[in-house]
């Protein structure tokens, strides 16, 4: 920048020396031709004319000399101008670039988290289509497993009636002992009290129910609540059942048959006939089957074991008609049968029972060491 400034100032004054060096090789040969011409031509006029004539051309020269100097110095300021734009459009063409670098940046930035977006968009839409996949697997083979058991309920129901169909066959063959009608008496008013009272406890249930549902929906239980609603539906089916019953006292064999079984609960003794003792042979085994089921609700559930969690081993009145046996009875074998078939459930295990086509039924071996019935004859 220096180097160029020196040859600036050098071409400038060069420029303003050489009129000033052009004049002084003028000046004496026009005092010759001057002193000539003032030699030759005489007069006053003629010298005036001259002296015009010189300050004419004096003035020309100094307007030239002015116009060059306009000239230069506005060529001067002209490049001075552009020495000072020059770092200007630098920064403006540095501070360009800089915006379309930032601005590439911006718009990469934008296409890496658009593209983030997509896949994560993508895997969740994945994942929910496996959820839905799951849970349309579970529907349909809980609907499978539901039909099933209702025909091996079925099944089972069928065998029960056929197998009550053969014992009446056998006991009316059997002579058998027979009750005083007092007594007989004794026994249908105790039976009609308890169907009064059983009715009445059905109705009772149904808020307390209606609250554990609630509870598992919250615990988000989702096996037990579904066990629930299928043991409430039938214990709903047996209360309608119940209500549409019209029972003859008179002619069935358990009120004017004598008691052949005795049984211990709680340091007493009690006791029984074939009909009584059947209902509690029931009560076992259906309280094994409910218990199973629960357990296996809870192990799904990943919930931990606790078999008097369920409401139907609180309830324990699943299979109960109200008649032979009183409930209190009736429910503390079905809790001891609930019990085993939890802890088989919950295990996953056959400790206490079997499974023979879908259907939990508890050993005879340890239906027997429950019941420890005693023949009285």
């Amino acid at each position: 920048m220096t180097i160029l400034n020196q040859m600036v100032m050098a071409l400038v004054i060069g420029a303003v020396s050489l009129p000033a060096i052009s004049r002084a090789a003028e000046e004496p040969q026009d005092r010759q031709e001057e002193q000539k011409r003032d030699h030759d031509e005489k007069g006053p006029q003629r010298k005036q004319e001259k002296q015009e004539e010189r300050v004419q051309r004096k003035s020309a020269q100094e307007q030239k000399q002015e116009q060059y100097q306009v000239q230069q110095k506005q060529q001067q300021q002209e490049q001075k101008q552009k020495r000072d734009e020059q770092p200007q459009r630098e920064r403006a063409q540095r501070k360009s670039d800089q915006d379309q670098q930032q601005q590439q940046r911006v718009q990469q930035q934008q296409q890496l988290e658009q593209k983030q977006k997509q896949s994560e968009q993508q895997q969740r839409e994945q994942a929910q289509r496996k959820i839905d996949q799951n849970q349309q697997q579970r529907v349909q083979q809980q609907q499978q497993q539901d039909r099933t058991q209702q025909q091996e309920r079925a099944q089972r129901q069928s065998q029960e009636n056929q197998n009550q169909q053969r014992d009446q066959q056998q006991q009316n063959q059997r002579q058998q002992e027979r009750l005083s009608q007092q007594q007989q008496q004794k026994l249908i008013s105790q039976q009609q009290q308890r169907v009064v009272q059983y009715r009445q406890h059905l109705e009772q249930q149904e808020k307390v129910a209606r609250d554990q549902a609630a509870l598992l929906q919250q615990q988000k239980r989702v096996a037990q609540y579904r066990f629930q609603e299928q043991y409430l539906e039938r214990v709903r089916q047996q209360q309608l059942s119940l209500r549409n019953d019209r029972f003859d006292y008179n002619s069935d064999p358990y009120f004017y048959t004598a008691p052949n079984y005795r049984y211990s609960r709680g340091g007493k003794y009690y006791q029984t006939n074939e009909y009584g003792a059947k209902a509690l042979r029931q009560a076992v085994n259906y309280g094994y089957d409910e218990g199973f089921r629960a357990g296996k609700a809870d192990r799904e559930d990943r919930w931990r074991s606790n078999y008097k969690d369920s409401y139907a081993y609180r309830d324990a009145n699943y299979g109960y008609s109200g008649y032979y046996v009183d409930r209190s009875d009736y429910n503390y074998y079905f809790r001891e049968g609930f019990r085993r078939g939890y802890e088989d459930g919950y295990n996953s295990r056959s400790r206490y029972g079997r499974v023979n086509d879908g259907n939990y039924s508890i050993l005879d071996t340890i239906l027997s060491q429950i019941l420890n019935f005693q023949n009285l004859r």
